[in-house]
């Protein structure tokens, strides 16, 4: 499968992300909250030229000849919305600021001011939405008759990511990596090493990227980062895809500046953010049919795959007799992976603030997993603990005597 070749080629893939990740926040300053005027049209510049260099594949580039040519291509496109909207946006700084950002990618991808132009992608071709059009789950009810089946991604601690095969893995990447990237959502996520240690890293930065579909939501844009959590999109508007009173996208904080929850009922997917002592964490509740709506090419996903065999990390092994092992059972009395997870940032970090990044994920788990039986994922791999000596002498004994059996006395 693509994950195997991605995980082979992780510092290739690694390098790669960060150029990516580079470009996205390039684009994100392109959106910053600005006093946009009615006519402006710069945040539609800015919408376009990210569904273009997502469609391309390669956000900047990436190095090869095919993908350079339409990343300059999208480029000369976005030169030219800027130019056509420059009268109304006199003033404007974000206007301003994407003139001077595409001057700088120009040059330094080596782009020519003149040349083809990325074609506009043509609307799809489908009927007029129903009423409840927009309201994924109720469309899935009406077509299948059922609830849609829903799927949990949630990344916090090191990073720890729970992935929504129901797998469990600590990582080691640095830089930008994508956790989500199918055709409704991209999720990307930037991982920094911790304060003094050189392979345990943790999330400070996380960019959702909600795409374009039909006539229920615009292409919109969140970020967050340490320290900064914000109760809304770059925009700085907290509601989108307003259809017939209703809308599709938004953004609710219980606690503006460390927590966001961004619903999008189009694709009937949860989004949770926050920071938790030194790090944010991520909890996505989504159905299978849009987690899986993805191409061969989006074959680097997190959330989907786990991350690349190079970059995991194994658990190491506490006895019950640690402080690390006693405090973690008081917070997380089931020994799954969260409980594991608590110990993993305590021996790592030595601070007893680093297990509140697993309570916080096993308390979204429960929220937005509807079987309670699953909520706590069990899994050896997570504990790594050695085999007890009963269970060594009994395997001891079971080889002894298939050689007896087959090879009869020695």
């Amino acid at each position: 499968m693509g994950m195997a070749a991605s995980a082979v080629g992780g510092n290739h893939l690694y390098t790669l992300w960060k150029h990516i990740g580079i470009i996205v926040t390039t684009v994100l300053l392109f959106n910053a909250p600005s006093a946009v005027g009615a006519q402006c049209r710069i945040l539609r510049c800015n919408s376009d030229f990210v569904a273009a260099t997502l469609e391309i594949g390669v956000i900047g580039g990436g190095g090869k000849e095919g993908a350079n040519a339409g990343y300059c291509s999208a480029l000369r496109s976005y030169a030219l919305c800027t130019q056509r909207t420059a009268r109304a946006c006199r003033g404007d700084l974000a206007y301003h600021s994407a003139v001077q950002g595409i001057e700088d990618l120009l040059i330094q991808h080596r782009c020519p001011k003149t040349g083809p132009t990325a074609q506009p992608q043509p609307p799809p071709r489908a009927s007029p939405l129903s009423g409840d059009g927009c309201f994924y789950e109720k469309g899935f009810m009406q077509r299948e008759g059922r609830a849609p089946e829903y799927l949990h991604c949630g990344v916090f601690g090191d990073p720890h990511i729970r992935t929504f095969n129901e797998e469990f893995q600590t990582c080691a990447v640095q830089g930008a990596w994508p956790l989500i990237d199918n055709q409704n959502l991209y999720i990307q996520a930037t991982s920094t090493p911790t304060r003094g240690s050189s392979y345990t890293t943790v999330l400070t930065k996380i960019t959702v990227i909600l795409k374009n579909w039909r006539e229920c939501a615009e292409l919109q844009i969140y970020q967050a980062e340490l320290d900064n959590v914000p109760p809304a999109f770059v925009d700085g508007s907290v509601t989108g895809g307003d259809r017939r009173g209703h809308q599709s996208l938004r953004v609710h904080s219980h606690d503006p500046g460390r927590h966001a929850e961004i619903w999008a009922t189009h694709i009937g997917t949860t989004i949770v953010v926050r920071q938790v002592g030194r790090s944010l964490s991520l909890s996505v509740r989504s159905p299978r049919a849009i987690v899986e709506s993805y191409t061969p090419e989006q074959d680097l996903q997190l959330c989907v795959w786990g991350c690349p065999v190079s970059q995991r990390l194994e658990m190491p092994y506490a006895h019950p007799s640690m402080p690390a092992y006693t405090h973690c059972s008081s917070l997380l009395p089931v020994r799954d992976v969260y409980f594991h997870a608590c110990l993993f940032d305590l021996q790592v970090t030595g601070d007893l603030n680093g297990s509140a990044s697993a309570v916080a994920a096993l308390e979204d788990a429960r929220a937005m997993i509807s079987d309670p039986n699953r909520v706590h994922l069990l899994t050896d791999r997570a504990g790594n603990n050695p085999p007890s000596l009963p269970v060594v002498l009994a395997l001891i004994v079971f080889v002894e005597t298939l050689r007896h059996a087959f090879l009869g006395p020695v």
